[in-house]
């Protein structure tokens, strides 16, 4: 039958092939390679950047990054399988001229130069900002949980170590209960001995003095749970119920869809994270004003204020919190602020006036009341005090009924969010299959994320830039 032939295994050459004929002009490598020649190593910190005349020789850290971008970008992740394709991967064989380092080179690498990681990544996103290809109009804010290098059961709260503690303790009574029988009746058939008993006992007061000393290094450490594998990360609530896992927030650009900045925290919840995400943005893309779009877990007093003071025009939906709306009752919402005469409107049509401020959670409140509650015929729709119904409002709560209003006259942007905010991270989790970390500690898991996050800026890149133009703008 005939096929088109390959050439010949055991065919000899006259002379060796280049290794680089086997390379496209417009293969990512060539500009792998060409990025990472073009960076100060020395200034960004990396170890080895310099070395000295005597004791053996290291690589090249450069050789190490080109090698791990490369890896991010094709979904070579561990250090294990980055040793194995530079043998065998011909586009790594020349990016990283046949060198072929060990997985413990390869893994120190990215375990000693966590800081110089996170500058590569940020040095990059500014080369996007000289290529124009961030607007630094509008960006959108979003976080997303990824699992830790530590399973759910060697992580402890206070409620999951009483209730082991608890179970030991029945367990172990009940082995002693056994003992007493012994003692009186004989031994029962397959029953365990009173040997094995006692150390069966031995072995739950061990392990209960274990979770006893983890509790007491949760007391004085004011720390609410413990993770024995990676004590950097945190039980976290996620789509899936509650996972071992780190908060990763990132800001995308509306633009082309790039990742301007991003942060891995282990704090679960987003509410709070919006002023200092939003901050770091505007300061990379030298934005004088900044619009910044995220979803209703991020809506918070403080943040939103702080947004405001520094410029960044948020858009954050008002979650609906209020016990009142699910009894079918009336909300503050259904109360008219009137900012002249600095009084509100009740639903019965009521004015209500200022009586004096008050502190609440740090924040200073002012009280607005009206005597007509007790006549009301709707007070009992309104308020289940017995006396009077209260309207508390902050001294800054004209920022929030001006949020309101911008996200009420512009919908569209809120739907805007999901398309730009979440496609990286669909992105990265499943095309790129960043599902959870492989290294441990916080330092070392966001350096991991930088480079999962400067594949993905760098792929999109390549999509958008001529690689010729690509590759001009940076020699």
């Amino acid at each position: 039958m005939r096929y088109i032939q390959g050439t010949d295994r055991n065919q000899t050459t006259l002379l060796p092939e280049v290794i680089d004929d086997y390379i496209q002009e417009n293969n990512p490598v060539r500009f792998i390679d060409a990025y990472i020649n073009s960076l100060d190593l020395k200034n960004l910190g990396f170890t080895y950047a310099e070395t000295k005349e005597t004791g053996r020789k290291p690589y090249n850290p450069a050789d190490l990054l080109k090698l791990y971008v490369y890896g991010y970008l094709n979904k070579l992740r561990s250090s294990r399988d980055l040793e194995k394709a530079a043998y065998r991967n011909i586009e790594l064989i020349w990016l990283i001229c046949r060198l072929n380092p060990d997985f413990k080179t390869i893994a120190d690498f990215r375990k000693d130069n966590t800081k110089a990681l996170k500058l590569v990544c940020k040095d990059f996103s500014l080369t996007c900002k000289k290529l124009n290809l961030f607007g630094a109009e509008l960006v959108a804010i979003d976080g997303s949980k990824i699992s830790a290098c530590n399973s759910n059961s060697r992580c402890f709260t206070t409620n999951k170590l009483k209730k082991l503690v608890k179970y030991i303790d029945d367990k172990i009574d009940s082995y002693l209960h056994d003992l007493d029988l012994k003692d009186e009746k004989e031994k029962v058939f397959n029953a365990p001995s009173s040997e094995e008993l006692k150390d069966k006992i031995a072995q739950l007061r061990e392990r209960r003095g274990k979770y006893q000393a983890l509790q007491s290094k949760m007391d004085k450490s004011g720390e609410s749970q413990i993770a024995l594998t990676d004590p950097d990360s945190r039980l976290m609530k996620t789509r899936k119920g509650k996972d071992v896992a780190y908060n990763v927030q990132i800001v995308t650009d509306e633009k082309h869809k790039l990742v301007v900045t991003h942060e891995v925290t282990n704090i679960g919840a987003d509410q709070g994270q919006l002023h200092n995400i939003a901050l770091q943005a505007k300061e990379l893309l030298d934005a004088r004003k900044l619009k910044a779009i995220a979803d209703a877990g991020y809506w918070s007093r403080d943040s939103i204020k702080k947004c405001d003071d520094d410029s960044v025009e948020t858009y954050v939906p008002h979650p609906t919190r209020s016990c009142n709306k699910k009894k079918g009752m009336y909300t503050k919402e259904d109360f008219q602020y009137d900012p002249v005469n600095d009084t509100y409107k009740c639903p019965a049509g009521q004015i209500m006036t200022f009586r004096g401020t008050r502190i609440a959670s740090g924040k200073t409140e002012k009280k607005y009341i009206t005597e007509a509650c007790y006549t009301c015929a709707i007070k009992s729709k309104c308020t289940r005090a017995k006396r009077k119904r209260y309207i508390n409002r902050w001294i800054h709560e004209n920022v929030m009924e001006e949020l309101d209003r911008r996200v009420k006259n512009n919908p569209d942007k809120m739907k805007l969010r999901k398309a730009l905010v979440e496609h990286p991270f669909g992105t990265i989790k499943h095309w790129m299959g960043h599902h959870h970390f492989l290294t441990r500690g916080l330092d070392k898991v966001s350096a991991e994320m930088s480079l999962s996050i400067l594949a993905y800026n760098l792929k999109r890149v390549l999509n958008i830039v001529d690689f010729k133009e690509l590759m001009a703008a940076i020699q």
